[in-house]
C-alpha cells in the first residue's frame, strides 16, 4: 500500500475519496493554502445554484452566495495561515428554489502545513426552527400568547440600551378584583378573562394611542405596555385612559354571565438616558400601588415628591432597629402640672430620634413605622428603662414629692412582648417605686379588648403602676367597660380642650368636658387635660374640675436637666 495523502488537496485525487466527496449530501469544497477552491461537490454547487466547475479556482471567501462578512473572512485567512484550527459562522442563505435556509458554514484546517482546508455548509434550518419554537414557548405566556416576564425584560432592556436619546414610557396594570373571579368561577374562567383582557390591551396598543407598543403579561393578573419613543406623559396617560375605557366599556361574558372588570394602572415616563429596566419597573410598581391605594379603577402618574416621601419612610423603617442599637434615640419630658396649685406632679416622656441624615425627628414621624415593622418593642423597652432611670435620679436628687414619669405604650408592645415582665425587670433594676411610673395606652388599645391586654393591665395595677388612658374621647369611649379596667387617669384629647382657648366657648364642648370630668371623678379617676396653651384656658379647666394639665402654657417638652431645675426649691 502506498503512503496516505498528506493534505486535503491531495485527498481529492484519490478515486475513493473523490466518489464519496462528489456524492455526499453535505455541501463541501476543498480549499488550497491560498484560499482558492480546488474542488466543490455537487451538493455545494446545487446550494450555490451553479456548476461545480464554476466554483473551482475562485477564492472561497469571495463566494457571494455564502454572505461572509469581514470578520469571518479574516478568521478564514487565519485558518489558511495555520494560526487557528477552524472558523465558522451561521448565515441565513437563499436556496435556489427560493426558500430561505439557515446554514452553519465551517472552514477546518487540514492539520498539516500548507495542507489547505475543508469547507462545509450544513443546513440547520430545522434545528434552528425547533429552537425558535422552543424559545417562543419559553418566552410567551401560554394563556394569553403575549410575551411573558422574561421576554418583557429582555425587550425593555434592549430598548433602553439601543437608544441614548428620547424617552420611554410604561403602563403597569393589574385587574381589580381578579381573585374574586378565580375564587367564585374557577381558574379556567379566570384564564378566559385574562385572554380576553389581553386582546383588548393589544387593540389599545395598536389603536390611535399606540403604534404597536409591546404588550406583555408579567404574571397573575399583571400586564405591562411599553411605549418606546414616548412623546411625553400626555401620550402615556391617554393610553392608560384608553385602556380603562376599553376594559369597562362592555362587560366580559364569562361562564354564561356578564362580568365587569376594571384595572389600576401605574404610569411612568422618563428619559431613556440613565434609566434602567429595574428602576423603571420599581417606579411603575410604586405608582400602581398608589392607584390601588387610592381606590382602584384609575391610573396614577408617577410623582417624584410622593415617591421621595415613600423612600424616606422606607429608609426610616429599615434603620429603626439599628438606631435603637446605636443609641440614636433620646427622651424629652413635658411637665404635668396640678391645675389647682400649678405644682409639678409628673412628666410625660417623649421619644426623639436624632437621625444621622434627617435630623431630629418627633414621635409622629416614626412611631407609626415602628408599630408596623415591630421595632416598637425594642424601642419601647429602651424608652421604659430610660424613663425609669431618670425618674429614679429625680427622686434621689431632690427633696419633696418626686414627680411620676408617664410612658406611652403601643398596642403592639402589649401583644408582642411580655410587658408585665419588662416593667417588673426595669423597676427592680432602677429601684423606682411602682407608684412613680404611669403607663399611657390609647382607648383603642384597651377598650373592648379581652384576654391578654386586660390581664396585663390588672397585673401592672396590682404591682402599683399607674394606668392612664391617652387621647380619651376620640376612640371607642366605652364608658361601661371603662369601669371594669384598672385605670387611674383619663387624659382628655386636645380636640376637646382647644375650644377652651376662645372667649366664645362652645356650650356643647363645655358640657361634654364637664360630663367626662364628673364621670371620671365618680369612678375614682383623675383627669389630665392635654394641649393647655394659655392661662384663661387653664382657669376654665380648673373650674370645671380637671385635676392636672400639660401643654405649652406650662412648658414645651424639654431635656431632663430642665426638669431638674424646676424641682429645685425657690431660693
Amino acid at each position: 500500500m502506498g503512503a496516505p495523502p498528506h493534505s486535503v488537496t491531495e485527498c481529492h485525487h484519490d478515486p475513493g475519496f473523490r466518489a464519496a466527496f462528489d456524492h455526499a449530501r453535505l455541501a463541501m469544497a476543498v480549499v488550497d493554502e491560498a484560499g482558492r477552491v480546488r474542488a466543490a461537490n455537487r451538493a455545494l454547487a446545487e446550494l450555490l445554484d451553479t456548476d461545480p466547475a464554476a466554483v473551482t479556482g475562485r477564492p472561497v471567501t469571495e463566494l457571494a452566495a455564502l454572505g461572509l462578512d469581514r470578520r469571518v473572512r479574516d478568521a478564514c485567512a487565519a485558518v489558511l495561515r495555520g494560526e487557528r484550527r477552524q472558523a465558522g459562522c451561521t448565515r441565513r442563505l437563499k436556496h435556489p428554489d427560493g426558500r430561505p435556509l439557515w446554514a452553519d458554514i465551517t472552514l477546518v484546517a487540514a492539520g498539516t502545513p500548507g495542507g489547505g482546508a475543508l469547507l462545509s455548509v450544513t443546513d440547520v434550518s430545522e434545528q434552528r426552527d425547533l429552537r425558535e419554537r422552543l424559545r417562543h414557548l419559553q418566552m410567551h405566556d401560554p394563556v394569553t400568547k403575549l410575551p411573558n416576564r422574561a421576554l418583557f425584560f429582555e425587550r425593555l432592556s434592549a430598548a433602553l440600551e439601543d437608544s441614548v436619546t428620547g424617552r420611554i414610557g410604561l403602563c403597569y396594570l393589574d385587574l381589580d378584583g381578579f381573585k374574586a373571579v378565580n375564587d367564585t368561577l374557577g381558574h379556567r374562567v379566570g384564564d378566559q378573562l385574562l385572554d380576553a383582557v389581553a386582546q383588548r390591551l393589544v387593540d389599545c396598543a395598536a389603536g390611535p394611542h399606540g403604534t404597536g407598543h409591546l404588550v406583555a403579561r408579567l404574571g397573575g393578573d399583571e400586564f405591562a405596555l411599553v411605549v418606546e419613543g414616548s412623546s411625553g406623559t400626555r401620550q402615556l396617560t391617554d393610553l392608560a385612559e384608553a385602556v380603562l375605557t376599553r376594559l369597562q366599556q362592555r362587560p366580559f361574558h364569562l361562564a354564561g354571565q356578564p362580568q365587569t372588570v376594571s384595572a389600576s394602572i401605574g404610569v411612568v415616563e422618563r428619559p431613556v438616558a440613565g434609566t434602567t429596566a429595574t428602576e423603571l419597573m420599581q417606579a411603575a410598581d410604586t405608582t400602581l400601588y398608589w392607584a390601588k391605594a387610592d381606590g382602584g379603577a384609575r391610573w396614577t402618574l408617577f410623582d417624584p415628591e410622593r415617591n421621595a416621601h415613600r423612600m424616606t419612610r422606607q429608609a426610616l423603617s429599615s434603620t429603626l432597629r439599628q438606631g435603637v442599637d446605636r443609641g440614636e434615640f433620646t427622651l424629652e419630658f413635658q411637665p404635668i402640672v396640678g391645675l389647682a396649685d400649678e405644682t409639678l406632679r409628673g412628666v410625660e416622656a417623649l421619644v426623639r430620634w436624632r437621625h444621622p441624615h434627617f435630623g431630629t425627628l418627633g414621635p409622629k414621624e416614626f412611631i407609626g413605622l415602628a408599630e408596623e415593622n415591630g421595632a416598637i418593642v425594642p424601642l419601647g423597652r429602651w424608652a421604659l428603662a430610660e424613663s425609669c432611670r431618670q425618674a429614679r435620679r429625680w427622686q434621689l436628687e431632690h427633696a419633696g414629692a418626686p414627680p411620676y414619669v408617664s410612658v406611652n405604650v403601643a398596642v403592639r408592645q402589649v401583644w408582642d412582648s411580655d410587658l408585665v415582665a419588662d416593667v417588673a425587670d426595669v423597676l427592680e433594676e432602677t429601684g423606682l417605686p411602682p407608684g412613680l411610673l404611669q403607663l399611657e395606652l390609647t382607648e383603642s388599645a384597651v377598650m373592648g379588648q379581652a384576654g391578654h391586654p386586660v390581664r396585663a393591665l390588672q397585673a401592672l395595677s396590682e404591682m402599683g403602676v399607674r394606668i392612664a388612658i391617652d387621647d380619651f374621647g376620640t376612640g371607642y369611649s366605652n364608658l361601661a367597660y371603662l369601669s371594669r379596667l384598672p385605670v387611674r387617669t383619663l387624659k382628655l384629647d386636645g380636640t376637646f380642650v382647644r375650644g377652651f382657648r376662645t372667649q366664645n366657648l362652645s356650650k356643647a364642648d363645655e358640657t361634654i368636658v364637664t360630663s367626662l370630668v364628673d364621670l371620671a371623678h365618680k369612678l375614682g379617676l383623675t383627669v389630665t387635660a392635654e394641649c393647655v396653651e394659655g392661662p384663661a384656658q387653664a382657669e376654665r379647666l380648673r373650674l370645671i374640675g380637671c385635676d392636672t394639665g400639660q401643654g405649652w402654657h406650662y412648658s414645651k417638652p424639654v431635656a431632663a436637666d430642665r426638669i431638674s431645675a424646676l424641682l429645685k426649691p425657690a431660693s
